[in-house]
């Protein structure tokens, strides 16, 4: 079996944020996505399962593709804590291969493509129970100093 760690939240080993308000994965936002990532070791991959409920409706019964977007970018953006960076997405691109419906069992598995300097490069993927891919996405993301960016957003 493989062993898994909580990948929650944006923390790395660089001063957290009192509250996490991310709106894919924050606990402390009561309108957001509340995604719970966890690490599968064995595949190097981020793990979430989730159901979308009707307020993420885009075409009647799916999902709304900035969601798709949001869902994928997230995820992507985990990997990073692999190798202890914070970095922001500088791009990405959303390959829509199927309608993501609402409503029922689905996950997204992320991982590392590889790492040009401060450049990382990830890819993320969602699928439904029969392991079709729904939705995949490549991400590019750039690491940065989180003490300079976030300084006035830390600890006081």
């Amino acid at each position: 079996m493989a062993k898994r760690k909580a990948g929650q939240g944006h923390h790395t080993r660089y001063d957290r944020l009192r509250k996490n308000y991310c709106f894919a994965c924050g606990k402390d936002n009561p309108q957001g996505m509340r995604l719970k990532f966890v690490h599968d070791e064995e595949s190097k991959r981020f793990v979430c399962r989730f159901r979308l409920g009707k307020r993420y409706t885009g075409p009647p019964g799916h999902c709304h593709g900035g969601i798709i977007a949001t869902i994928l970018d997230d995820a992507m953006g985990k990997v990073n804590k692999l190798r202890d960076v914070v970095a922001l997405t500088s791009q990405i691109t959303v390959d829509y291969l199927r309608p993501v419906p609402l409503n029922q069992p689905l996950r997204v598995e992320s991982y590392e493509v590889r790492v040009e300097g401060r450049k990382h490069i990830n890819m993320a993927e969602i699928l439904n129970q029969k392991d079709e891919v729904l939705a995949r996405g490549q991400g590019t993301f750039i690491a940065i100093d989180p003490e300079k960016m976030f300084a006035k957003y830390g600890k006081k």
